[in-house]
């Protein structure tokens, strides 16, 4: 698969080839939920928690006798029902965090990086770097890219002045290569990489689902049966 090259300028350079086995992948629509409810459910601290008629403080006896009062019988002031009470069925602390095997994760990521490059959304540029910090150059390579909307940078390399030129823009967001996600694509309309950063996301999620398993069946394709 082709894919253009930018300068910093907006001018395509030149033209790669990319991995089909991750930007030229089918989008498994299924896949890609599951892996955006499995990272956001992971995010939850789950460290809520309510206290109930039996924690909250107060006496227990009742308020008034329980005959010939002419109101309903009450019991204790740490009744839910009471202002002050406890909570009935109110949350706990809890554990949210959901398991996903790791070859449905780096399936969910090569459906979003290919769903990206199919509808025109990723670009890449052949060097990302600057001199000094500075949000007008960000400002100034997104104008001649032509992106107007959310955008996530992905770098190969470590770049400090690059991660500080962006992060004053409020719909710009930079991320390393190797902790590039699902939620993160999602959340934003365009994927800007570096050429080094494509290259990364090639050895990391394009070569590494050959180790240790039949070539065959990872691409689908049934291995032949042992006779």
């Amino acid at each position: 698969m082709q894919i253009p090259v930018y300068s910093l300028t907006g001018e395509i350079v030149k033209s790669i080839e990319v991995s089909d086995r991750v930007f030229a992948v089918p989008f498994n629509e299924a896949v890609v939920h599951q892996a955006m409810v499995q990272q956001q459910a992971n995010a939850r601290q789950g460290t809520v928690s309510t206290k109930t008629r039996g924690e909250v403080s107060g006496s227990s006896r009742k308020l008034y006798r329980q005959k010939h009062t002419g109101s309903a019988r009450a019991g204790s002031r740490r009744s839910p029902l009471r202002r002050g009470g406890g909570v009935a069925f109110g949350p706990k602390p809890r554990s949210y965090r959901q398991a996903m095997p790791k070859k449905m994760r780096q399936l969910a990521l090569r459906c979003m990086l290919s769903a990206r490059a199919r509808d025109g959304e990723l670009k890449v540029l052949e060097k990302l770097e600057f001199d000094e910090p500075k949000t007008r150059e960000v400002t100034r390579m997104l104008e001649a890219l032509g992106v107007a909307s959310s955008t996530l940078i992905v770098i190969g390399e470590p770049e400090v002045n690059v991660v500080k030129s962006a992060r004053n823009l409020p719909e710009v967001k930079t991320l390393p290569a190797e902790l590039l996600n699902v939620v993160d694509i999602l959340s934003h309309r365009v994927l800007l990489m570096s050429e080094s950063a494509v290259r990364k996301a090639e050895r990391l999620w394009g070569t590494r689902l050959l180790q240790g398993g039949n070539s065959a069946s990872l691409r689908g394709v049934a291995p032949p049966a042992n006779n």
